[in-house]
């Protein structure tokens, strides 16, 4: 074993970084190949094993397997019970649901060798039969060695069973996808080169050039308007004229023979997208056509800017129902999906969570395969992307009217894929069990677990020191005027700015600011008690418990677009109204409360929540809201693009439930 490793590295040596962008190969120590090391790098074809390789990997699992013996070995006190120090399997080698102790790798004694292995550890049963390749880029955050562990999520009790909830892409933190996606893309990448188009070097995501101006989109407010845009207008990607036809559908016209395949009526579907674009959020599909319905739903996704796929995944998803085989699609489609933007994937969660369900009815007689044809060139834009794209990897063809053999395959791939999609949209949007065995093992992965009540009221410690740190700072910067912000404009009349914090964590700090027309504790006292008023989306509310007279423990539960869970948010909260000039603040962060199970949602973690209330005359006050939060199944880019218009729209619409002031009347007092 010793001289083939010999051999091996001696090999490996001679190879060229796969991690340079400015190699003009990409091949990955990932990827199986099939005939044995005889030529030089350059001179291999794509079905080349690298045997020697395969041994160096043998080995280093053999390491890894005796770390897992060693954590066999500390899971069993002397009389043979359980002391929760690690995983159990069953009979077929599945995780089981683990019963950790709560506390840290670190407290039993793990010296850093030994979380070496364990972190940089593979699932010994992946379904592609890939290995993760250790390099300088993408994949080096993936298996880089944790030194000392700083944070409480790494907790035993907090590390996830691996149950089908919790492999949910919609359920994970914001550090987890972050990871997610950078593994996605390895994985990706390893299987397109070695099935993509032979006469192609190397498969890439492809890459577009920016457009110089940016399309005005506020004449329109359904039709055309890209999911980006609309959930940072509403917060959700689809517009809600849109979700209630879906909704029509599915409880009222799933015995419709042939629907989405029967044409509607011209001059009825034009004057459905007249009352759509006149009023989003105050439609009703009752006595119309489901024909009707169903071609305005068409035309909704064929008039969107871009595909749901994206114009830079679009190809991607139809190389894989071209050239991959079936047996490896779904892990393969599982990795292009995590990579979507999240509006994007969202979006086609719901689709494809609704056409099964029309799918599933008998008597409309569309099955998954008759849908597909109908809504494919919809859906993926077939023959619109291609003259409508700047991409130079999608060239106009000059024979007009005929498609060429490609538009052929292309079109057939669609139907294929769109078909697949819809008997397997419950494992689509899935993270596979091996790459999420690897997501917890990595530091990085730093979750954004709240601490318990427990232990913020355990012995030694006062739950109000963390409110009271997060008082002093917001006043530090109120003192401060807030140095060391990038401001931007916001939306209605709101002003908008952020700051990277000291941490790892990817998220940032967002600061949005507004003038409303009321004394601050009058504002107080509507953030406080009438959330009802201006929290559309919120389904409850609860104190739980009242800890003093301005500290509470605070429980509420916000709407998402179907079938997307709940969001559940348990907070301790603190606030003030003995400010300098009638000031008040209010201050909240995430609790996790044992007596509170959550329930078909999903727990989201307010890492800090600031409210400041500041008189500014004539009865009006100046609020500032500061605000860091974790939703989950959002990556760190979506909180760059659209949280901090949520904070502001969420201000917004706290500034618009109080009546405007007459100018010339006294000046309000509480």
């Amino acid at each position: 074993m010793g001289s083939r490793t010999g051999e091996a590295l001696e090999c490996r040596l001679r190879r060229p970084s796969c991690g340079s962008t400015g190699s003009c190969t990409s091949l990955y120590d990932n990827v199986p190949e099939s005939s044995s090391v005889t030529d030089d790098l350059f001179g291999l074809d794509r079905d080349v094993i690298y045997e020697n390789l395969d041994e160096i990997l043998e080995h280093v699992w053999g390491l890894q397997r005796k770390v897992e013996l060693w954590s066999e070995a500390i899971q069993l006190d002397p009389e043979g019970g359980s002391i929760g120090g690690g995983e159990e399997t069953d009979s077929g080698g599945e995780p089981a649901t683990p019963n950790f102790e709560e506390r840290s790798v670190s407290d039993i004694g793990t010296s850093a060798s030994d979380f070496d292995s364990t972190a940089n550890s593979l699932n010994e049963a992946e379904d592609l039969g890939m290995r993760e390749r250790r390099d300088s880029g993408v994949g080096a955050s993936l298996t880089r060695p944790c030194r000392k562990l700083r944070w409480h999520s790494f907790q035993n009790s907090h590390r996830p069973s691996l149950n089908s909830a919790s492999l949910e892409i919609n359920r994970q933190s914001a550090a987890q996808l972050n990871l997610l996606q950078k593994c996605s893309l390895l994985r990706l990448t390893a299987i397109m080169e070695k099935y993509s188009v032979p006469h192609k070097q190397s498969w890439a995501v492809p890459k577009f050039m920016k457009r110089s101006k940016t399309p005005n989109y506020r004449d329109k407010r359904v039709f055309g308007v890209p999911l980006l845009v609309h959930v940072q207008r509403t917060g959700q990607p689809l517009p809600q004229s849109i979700q209630q036809a879906m909704r029509y559908i599915r409880s009222q016209c799933l015995d419709q023979v042939g629907i989405f395949r029967k044409s509607g009526v011209k001059s009825r579907i034009q004057a459905l997208r007249h009352m759509n674009e006149a009023s989003p959020d105050h439609v009703s599909y009752e006595g119309q056509s489901a024909y009707d319905v169903a071609d305005l739903l068409k035309q909704y996704f064929r008039d969107l800017p871009e595909p749901v796929f994206t114009r830079k995944l679009m190809e991607t998803f139809l190389q894989i129902y071209q050239f991959v085989p079936k047996d490896q699609r779904l892990p393969t489609v599982q990795a292009a999906i995590a990579l979507m933007p999240d509006e994007n994937r969202e979006v086609l969660q719901t689709l494809l969570y609704f056409l099964s369900d029309v799918a599933s009815a008998q008597e409309n007689q569309m099955t998954a395969g008759n849908l597909a044809v109908c809504l494919a060139p919809s859906v993926f834009h077939l023959n619109v992307s291609r003259k409508e794209s700047t991409s130079p990897r999608l060239p106009i063809d000059s024979t007009m009217g005929k498609p060429d053999h490609k538009d052929l395959n292309e079109n057939l791939a669609a139907t294929q894929g769109l078909s697949h999609m819809i008997t397997d949209c419950k494992k689509l949007f899935q993270i596979p069990q091996d790459v999420m065995l690897q997501l917890c093992n990595s530091y990085l992965a730093a979750d954004t677990q709240p601490l318990s009540f427990s232990e913020l009221m355990g012995e030694g410690r006062d739950s109000r020191i963390d409110l009271e740190v997060s008082i002093q700072s917001l006043l530090k910067e109120s003192f401060d005027r807030f140095k060391g912000w990038l401001g931007m404009p916001g939306p209605l009349n709101t002003e908008i700015s952020c700051k990277k914090v000291g941490d790892v964590h990817p998220l940032r700090l967002w600061k949005v600011s507004t003038e409303v027309e009321a004394p601050p504790q009058a504002v107080l006292q509507r953030v406080l008690r009438e959330r009802r008023l201006w929290d559309e989306d919120l389904l409850q509310e609860k104190v739980m418990e009242a800890l003093d007279h301005n500290t509470e423990v605070y429980h509420y539960v916000t709407d998402s677009m179907a079938p997307h869970p709940r969001r559940d948010f348990l907070v301790l909260r603190k606030w003030r109204s003995d400010l300098p000039r009638g000031g008040c603040l209010l201050v909240s962060l995430s609790l996790d409360h044992k007596t509170l199970p959550l329930e078909g949602g999903v727990r989201a973690v307010v890492l800090t929540s600031q409210y400041l209330m500041e008189p500014c005359g004539m009865g009006r006050s100046r609020v500032t809201h500061i605000c860091r939060a974790d939703l989950r199944g959002r990556s760190p880019d979506w909180y760059n693009k659209v949280f901090s218009r949520l904070c502001a729209m969420e201000l917004a619409r706290i500034r618009d439930s109080f009546p405007a002031l007459d100018p010339s009347g006294p000046e309000t007092k509480i």
